[in-house]
């Protein structure tokens, strides 16, 4: 995996003061998910940033399942999010579940209920919340903060025991109901749920809370920086505690960075399962999604993604990046993968008449403009022929020098071809443009006679392959939605998705499959789709068009 994310930042920089001072020795990050959904595109950084620091220094990554929510997690986003992560490159050393620890973590409860650090409190959610007080004013101590010893041990035993019913007890930490931090007043960190956890099944049914558990994790795994974003920065003091207060060997310090924030969609995986269980879009893995499988299924690469985060860079302030800077990485990495090839995604036929009818030709085109190292292929070539829709018009503007009545354009690879009359449909559409061609105009043959000032492409029809393609657009149309005051689920573009049926020439496709990636000619980038290719379908995603307004300063 490429460390150049880490190349220079803070984070980096505070390792590098740990190992030069003799603080560590080695040091060990891990990537810690919650396994209740897929992964996007703003875990994909904090993947390449953990993976890359203990690369660069020769330690370790653990990758971690933060598992203590049976309610919300399940064996499918634990296998998914292994797949991403191996498609980033991230080599994980160890991989740990939280639930390995439960055994851990309530012994460690334990000690904080008789050090006096931690009580079974009864008052219910709104109580509680309640209680809890607000950013102006302190909150009050619940009338069952002062239980002794006996007792919450007692209680939280019988919690274990299965004696209460969900939500009827917790055990809070007794920290201080007047702190200035609303995450030291006395936070929970057991309930009570009586669910089967996907790892532990029914052995438990008090869970611990993300806040006790985590420092714990790192702690229990000797993780010298646990990397997380900017949201935990108020919740380290508490971080700090836990693991001071359950008298923890090792003291895993946190650092906190900027998440990732895209224009045009959600980074959110409450919002993303939304798009997912209302039928908004194809599942998780739709090509429209900021997920990592659906930017995969689409056709990015991981070397795109790395240079995109690289770029982006690791920052302490919140920002909003432009979604069209990770097509344009995109663009850059596929220009000299993607093999070039022609399709025709909106087909118009068109005839050359004084073509011989029963004849055909094998004409010899590039397989890649900026690298002749991939060579040539050869592309059929007859009478009939299919064009873009577009690149006919029967009445065109000034200045658009592609095919209409009286013009003269070259086919690319092929011949020039003049355009002398046009079949209609009932309705008036041109639906046959009819051409003559000059065969001494053969691309290649050195011809310089006259020139043209358009350039067109093709595929032959009587060896064309029916396909199917999909052009992607933004799926979120406002960039900022919320700061609108609009739910998301208003600025869905209904336009995000566009099916075409058209035709590719054969040669180049002959082996394809999916997750293989062309240049289309003027199209675009395109990746074989995962999902609905068969053996006699072919199925396009676009990636990228070929260029945007995007420039990178």
């Amino acid at each position: 995996m490429s460390n150049e994310i880490n190349s220079s930042n803070f984070i980096r920089n505070i390792v590098v003061e740990d190992l030069e001072s003799g603080k560590h020795k080695e040091i060990i990050t891990r990537f810690p998910p919650e396994p209740n959904g897929y992964l996007h595109i703003g875990h994909a950084k904090s993947i390449l940033l953990n993976f890359g620091l203990a690369e660069e220094f020769k330690g370790k990554t653990h990758l971690r399942f933060d598992d203590t929510n049976p309610v919300k997690e399940d064996t499918e986003y634990v296998e998914s999010i292994k797949e991403d992560v191996k498609w980033l490159g991230g080599n994980w050393n160890e991989l740990f579940f939280a639930s390995d620890y439960f055994d851990e973590m309530y012994n460690r409860a334990i000690l904080l209920i008789k050090k006096g650090k931690a009580y079974v409190c009864d008052l219910s959610p709104e109580e509680s919340k309640e209680y809890k007080g607000t950013l102006t004013k302190p909150g009050i101590e619940s009338p069952y903060r002062n239980r002794s010893v006996e007792e919450n041990l007692d209680l939280f035993e019988r919690m274990k025991n299965g004696e209460f019913a969900d939500g009827e007890k917790v055990l809070r930490a007794k920290i201080d109901m007047a702190s200035a931090n609303i995450n030291m007043r006395d936070p929970i960190i057991y309930r009570i749920s009586h669910s089967t956890h996907h790892n532990t099944g029914d052995k438990w049914c008090i869970y611990p809370m993300y806040d006790f558990a985590h420092p714990l994790e790192d702690a229990i795994e000797h993780v010298t920086h646990s990397i997380c974003t900017l949201e935990f920065e108020d919740h380290r003091p508490l971080y700090d505690w836990v693991v001071s207060e359950c008298e923890m060997e090792a003291t895993p310090r946190q650092i906190e960075f900027a998440r990732l924030n895209m224009t045009n969609t959600v980074m959110s995986k409450r919002k993303l399962k939304q798009l997912v269980d209302e039928n908004v879009v194809d599942g998780w893995d739709d090509p429209r999604m900021p997920t990592i499988c659906g930017l995969r299924r689409k056709g990015c690469t991981p070397e795109a993604l790395k240079n995109f985060c690289t770029a982006i860079g690791v920052a302490k302030a919140n920002s909003i990046v432009d979604s069209q800077m990770l097509d344009y990485f995109i663009r850059e990495d596929l220009q000299l993968k993607a093999p070039l090839a022609m399709a025709v995604l909106n087909p118009l036929k068109l005839v050359i008449t004084n073509y011989p009818e029963n004849e055909s030709e094998m004409l010899v085109i590039e397989n890649n403009a900026k690298d002749e190292t991939q060579g040539t292929r050869e592309v059929p070539f007859s009478r009939e022929l299919y064009i873009e829709k577009e690149d006919f018009m029967e009445i065109p503007p000034k200045k658009y020098f592609r095919l209409f009545p009286g013009n003269e354009v070259r086919l690319k690879g092929a011949y020039f071809v003049k355009c002398t009359d046009i079949i209609k449909d009932e309705n008036g559409e041109v639906i046959e443009v009819h051409c003559t061609y000059d065969p001494e105009t053969k691309s290649g043959s050195g011809f310089t006679g006259r020139k043209v000032k358009g350039t067109i492409h093709w595929v032959d029809a009587k060896t064309c392959i029916p396909a199917e393609f999909r052009l992607y657009e933004p799926l979120i149309l406002d960039d900022a939605p919320e700061n609108e005051g609009k739910h998301f689920l208003e600025q869905i573009n209904p336009h995000s998705m566009e099916v075409l049926q058209g035709f590719i020439e054969p040669t180049a496709f002959k082996d394809a499959k999916p997750q293989d990636k062309f240049q289309m000619v003027r199209n675009g980038f395109f990746n074989v789709d995962t999902k609905y290719t068969t053996s006699d379908k072919l199925v396009f995603n676009r990636i990228v068009p070929l260029k945007s307004s995007f420039k990178l300063s």
